[in-house]
């Protein structure tokens, strides 16, 4: 069993508690313990199995394998996602650095306005009509 906890001894503190819950059944936790305050919580994840002492005897060397590669493998993708956070967050500081430095030394920008767009004619303008409009004694109109 601690030589399945061995590889993540090595990079925290581990927590062991072992109780008996009912009966024959037994419960065995190992609790993660945080290497600093600023360490993020995903870390600490326990693992808990509940067996009787045989089932814990075959199965726990197993599930603290698995424990221990899950663990470690959560611990290198935070740590790698974290670097590349902070290295895109240096370029994009020193990217807008680069852009604030450059046109300060060109000057204030002078941008040339476009002349405004014609606006459209309203919903219901009026048109001109080429032919005058004749009434008819019938009431109806014709062009």
């Amino acid at each position: 069993m601690f030589t399945e906890l061995m590889p993540l001894l090595r990079k925290r503190r581990l927590l062991l508690t072992i109780a008996l819950v009912e009966g024959e059944t037994i419960r065995a936790t190992v609790v993660p313990q945080k290497t600093s305050d600023t360490e993020d919580n995903a870390l600490t994840t326990p693992l808990a199995i509940t067996g009787n002492a045989e089932e814990l005897d075959r199965e726990l060397p197993r599930q603290l394998v698995e424990f221990t590669g899950a663990h470690l493998e959560l611990q290198t993708t935070l740590t790698t996602a974290k670097a590349e956070i902070d290295t895109a967050a240096k370029a994009a500081r020193e990217e807008a650095r680069k852009k604030v430095a450059k046109s300060s030394a060109t000057g204030p920008a002078v941008t040339q306005s476009s002349p405004p767009a014609p606006e459209p004619p309203p919903l219901f303008a009026q048109r001109a009509l080429s032919e005058p409009v004749t009434i008819q004694e019938d009431g109806g109109s014709r062009s």
